[in-house]
C-alpha cells in the first residue's frame, strides 16, 4: 500500500519499450521494472548532434555517379544522406552526365527513403515526386548538430547573396553552383559540397562528410578540404 505522497511515473528508452518506475515522497527508488528487450540491448540510437552526415547535391541522373556516391555513403558509414536538390533531371544547361538514367537513380535512392533528407532544387519538379518515396519538394531544411545550426537550401533561391535569416556562426549549405566551397562570411559560414556528376570550375566529382569536421570528398574518398564546426 503507497502514499498519495508516492511519486509514479513512466518513461521510454531509446528503442522504444517502456520501463516503468516507482519512487517513494522520500525520492529513494523504491522498485524498478525492465523489460527483458532493454536488458539486452546493447546499443543506443544516436542523437542528432552524434551522427555522422553525408551531404551531396546536383546527381542529375546519373546512375553512374549515383552508384559511386552511394558506395561512399556506405563505406563511410553514415546515419544520414542529405541530398541538396537536382536529383533526377539533367537541366537544359547542362549537357547529359555520364550513363544518364533517371529511373535507375530512383531505384537505388528509394530504397533509402527512411535514411535521406532532401531539399527542393530548381530541376525537381512534382512528377519527382511521384515517382520517389521520400520528400523531394520541400525549399530548406534544418540540421542541429552538437549546437550548431545547419540550413539546408538547394541555392537557386537561398543562396549567398540571398541569404536566409540566420544567427551568429549559422551555416548555409548549398547545392546549385556545382562547385565546392566554403568561406566565412559576416556572421555565418557558407557551404557548397560541389556536384557528384556535374562538377564545374575543374572542382572534382565530390560530397561532404560531418563527422568531427566538415571534409570535402571526392568519389575516390580523398580529403581535399576540411573545416571546424
Amino acid at each position: 500500500m503507497h502514499t498519495a505522497d508516492d511519486i509514479w511515473w513512466r518513461e521510454k528508452s531509446c528503442n522504444g519499450a517502456a520501463i516503468q518506475h516507482f519512487f517513494l515522497s522520500s525520492g529513494k527508488r523504491y522498485g524498478k521494472m525492465k523489460q527483458k528487450t532493454i536488458q539486452n540491448q546493447t546499443t543506443k540510437r544516436k542523437r542528432d548532434h552524434d551522427m555522422k552526415y553525408m551531404f551531396a547535391s546536383d546527381v542529375h541522373g546519373s546512375a553512374y555517379y549515383c552508384r559511386l556516391m552511394l558506395e561512399k555513403y556506405k563505406e563511410e558509414q553514415a546515419e544520414r544522406l542529405v541530398l541538396l536538390g537536382d536529383l533526377l533531371y539533367h537541366g537544359p544547361r547542362n549537357d547529359l552526365p555520364k550513363e544518364y538514367a533517371p529511373k535507375e537513380v530512383i531505384a537505388m535512392l528509394n530504397p533509402l527513403r527512411n535514411k535521406i533528407i532532401c531539399v527542393r532544387g530548381n530541376c525537381d519538379t512534382e512528377v519527382d515526386q511521384m515517382v520517389l518515396d521520400f520528400n523531394v519538394l520541400c525549399e530548406q531544411a534544418y540540421v542541429n548538430f552538437n549546437g550548431c545550426s545547419i540550413v539546408l537550401a538547394h541555392g537557386h533561391k537561398l543562396d549567398e547573396k540571398n541569404i536566409p535569416a540566420l544567427n551568429d556562426g549559422d551555416i548555409l549549405l548549398c547545392g546549385h553552383t556545382h562547385v565546392p566551397k566554403c568561406e566565412k562570411r559576416d556572421g555565418y559560414i557558407y557551404m557548397n559540397p560541389g556536384s557528384v556528376s556535374i562538377p564545374k570550375e575543374n572542382s572534382a566529382h565530390s560530397y561532404m562528410i560531418l563527422d568531427d569536421k566538415f571534409y570535402w570528398k571526392d568519389l575516390d574518398g580523398n580529403v581535399y578540404m576540411e573545416q571546424k564546426y
